[in-house]
């Protein structure tokens, strides 16, 4: 009889990591949000991201965003503070968006630990434990978006999509974008909540990397949250074609400059275009503000096409760094998600530092890009050409990120098919994904 997977959210601690932690004097639980251990798991994670100390509001607002979430905790029962986690963890059933489709995955969020309870096995525990938990829960993929690029490798994630920081010098800008005739508006925060909502599920499966919009973050980018702090200082602006339909949505917040009040800073909170029109009439909107000498933009694609609309290039200061991270669990459902840039036929020999996806499969693309992906040892793989690599490397040019043939040269992927995957595994779109989560 095949064996059901438990959803995500229900299932409990992994076994494995439960009887390492205890080995150590250490608790390991899920901390449903309406439990009242709830306050100390947040009061936890608010510290390891050194933010401050959770007001009552603070962690009543928290309690909410966090109810449909997977909180799981590791406690010191023998410290002063046994209700305030010294490390913690969240993940979540979501959608990613892959060339050509989507596939379920798990997110993960919140990893932290104590300073004072480092190198005790606890980030270890944590990792390792939700990704077998992802798995066991029947999703093919976990991701998350990271703070220290270092540090999860060693778990089988790897860097898939990027993100780039703008800095704009507007002073030196002369628009060379087209000009839209549609019609831009201030509306208030509530509405560009919904519009978030609404723009960002109807793009976001335009773009390998993106995913379904995590719990709260529509209150997230219009300081629409209970306890949110600057609420009030964030401005929202909607963008209607000709038509009157509403097809973009911008959210900035504005930064006097401390002693000229013409070279203030515009901050991007988020920017949704769901047409070519709304994303030039928005980000023009943006770098023609009075009173501002610079426009911050952060998890912008690596290829904005504002970066041709600004006359002088320049004027933008462009800085990439790594922010989209995936672990595949599943090899043959992760494979079979997506479609291809070329046909062909590939055997790939891969290995994973927890075991959950060691393997040899047969990847067959045809020539619309649809792949089949088969047990090496119940397939035909004569004249297959090969590849060996892990599923950290797997994972890099599973979205088209990267591409085989540079890892090959890297000394991270080996094998005859370095050509044919790179051609493969190539995407149109640049993956990205636009937010922290």
């Amino acid at each position: 009889m095949t064996e059901i997977p438990i959803p995500l959210l229900q299932r409990d601690v992994d076994e494995a990591s439960h009887r390492t932690l205890s080995e150590r004097g250490l608790a390991y639980r899920t901390v449903p949000a309406a439990d009242p251990g709830f306050d100390g798991w947040i009061q936890a994670v608010a510290r390891g991201f050194q933010d401050g100390e959770r007001s009552a509001e603070q962690i009543a607002g928290a309690r909410g965003r966090n109810s449909g979430r997977r909180l799981t905790g590791v406690f010191d029962e023998s410290g002063p503070l046994p209700e305030v986690a010294v490390g913690t963890i969240a993940s979540w059933p979501s959608e990613l968006t892959v060339p050509g489709g989507t596939v379920p995955a798990g997110a993960i969020s919140a990893v932290t630990v104590a300073q004072t309870h480092r190198r005790r096995g606890i980030a270890r525990a944590l990792l390792e434990g939700e990704v077998r938990t992802v798995a066991a829960a029947g999703l093919p993929i976990a991701m998350l978006t990271v703070t220290e690029s270092t540090l999860y490798g060693r778990y089988g994630f790897a860097s898939a999509a990027s993100a780039a920081i703008l800095d704009i010098d507007t002073r030196r800008v002369r628009w060379s974008g087209p000009a839209p005739d549609g019609r831009l508006d201030f509306i208030d925060r509530a509405s560009a909540r919904d519009l978030v909502a609404t723009l960002h599920d109807r793009t976001r499966h335009r773009t390998p990397g993106d995913i379904a919009l995590p719990p709260g973050h529509g209150d997230r980018f219009t300081g629409t949250d209970p306890d949110a702090k600057d609420g009030g200082d964030i401005r929202c602006v909607q963008y209607r074609d000709a038509a009157g339909e509403v097809r973009g949505i911008l959210t900035y917040s504005l930064a006097p400059h401390e002693r000229d009040i013409v070279k203030g800073t515009a901050k991007v909170t988020i920017l949704i275009a769901e047409t070519d029109d709304a994303y030039a009439a928005l980000w023009r909107f943006l770098l023609e503000l009075d009173l501002v000498a610079h426009v911050h933009a952060e998890l912008c694609s690596v290829d904005e096409p504002i970066l041709w609309m600004i006359g002088d290039r320049r004027a933008a200061s462009v800085t990439v760094f790594d922010h989209q991270y995936l672990r595949i669990v599943d090899v043959p459902a992760a494979l079979r998600a997506r479609t291809y840039g070329a046909p062909g036929r590939l055997l790939l020999r891969v290995s994973d530092p927890l075991g959950i996806a060691t393997g040899e499969y047969l990847l067959t693309v045809d020539d619309d890009g649809t792949g089949t992906v088969s047990a090496a040892a119940d397939a035909e793989t004569s004249g297959a050409e090969e590849l060996e690599l892990s599923v950290v490397e797997l994972a890099a040019v599973y979205l088209g990120g990267v591409s085989p043939a540079t890892l090959g040269r890297a000394g991270r992927v080996h094998g005859t098919g370095l050509a044919r995957a790179s051609r493969m595994f190539a995407s149109t779109t640049v993956p990205r994904v636009g937010l922290w989560y």
